[in-house]
């Protein structure tokens, strides 16, 4: 187990999250940043999903990779991070790594040789066919969390992943609004366990509270949503076991 490393962040960066016996901070840029561990870990980063659309005939700008790389490098100058772990989608199909522009392969080979980078592989990308440098795994356990893509149902380990893309619904001044959110659930029966949001720039999202996120985390005594404001971490109760 590596050495607590002090870091002072940028102003608005994120909100601490205990998790596991772990301290961690959940970034604005809907990244997980793991300070003992000098890593960072995103979910859902769907590269090229730009170029997939295209190919139907739904033209959008093609520049998700690059804004999607750019601030990944970006958490990573602001963190310190050595390590980048994603957890699966990274490529929003197969063919996507041999459609990277040649500013995005760039930068995501300067990154990846720069970085120890694990690809935990998703559903979109299970047979990811270049690794551009970095290493590839279908889950990674460090220090007792299991990563992985798509969480378990029934897993009595601590557990990160991703899949579900949860945004938190609210009302503020009147208007409804959208935030991608990480959900938390906790279990006197097993290990804390964590969807984080998605970190992708053309990911869309799933209500948090929708029953296919909480039946996921199940067994659970709560489960929450949580995002960062202002520096700190704020909750939205999603379920509590009945008494």
């Amino acid at each position: 187990m590596g050495a607590m490393v002090p870091v002072s962040f940028p102003p608005g960066f994120g909100a601490p999250l205990g998790f596991a016996g772990e301290e961690f901070v959940l970034t604005k840029s809907h990244a997980l940043y793991w300070p003992r561990e000098r890593a960072l870990l995103v979910a859902d980063l769907h590269l090229e999903k730009g170029s997939w659309y295209a190919r139907t005939g739904q033209m959008l700008p093609p520049y998700d990779s690059r804004e999607t790389l750019e601030r990944i490098a970006d958490c990573v100058k602001a963190t310190g991070a050595r390590r980048v772990i994603t957890l699966g989608d990274n490529f929003h199909d197969d063919d996507g790594t041999h459609r990277l522009d040649d500013y995005a392969k760039g930068m995501l080979e300067s990154l990846t040789r720069a970085l120890d980078w694990v690809w935990i592989t998703g559903n979109h990308d299970e047979n990811l066919p270049r690794a551009f440098g970095a290493s590839i795994a279908e889950e990674l356990e460090v220090n007792g969390i299991v990563l992985r893509h798509a969480a378990r149902r029934g897993e009595t380990r601590a557990e990160m992943s991703g899949h579900f893309h949860p945004k938190m619904r609210l009302t503020v001044r009147e208007r409804r609004i959208a935030r991608p959110c990480a959900v938390v659930s906790r279990s006197a029966q097993g290990g804390d366990r964590m969807i984080l949001p998605a970190f992708g720039a053309y990911t869309g999202g799933m209500d948090a509270g929708s029953r296919e996120i909480l039946a996921a985390l199940k067994p659970a005594d709560a489960i929450d949503a949580v995002l960062p404001a202002k520096g700190k971490l704020v909750r939205f109760p999603l379920y509590r076991e009945a008494a």
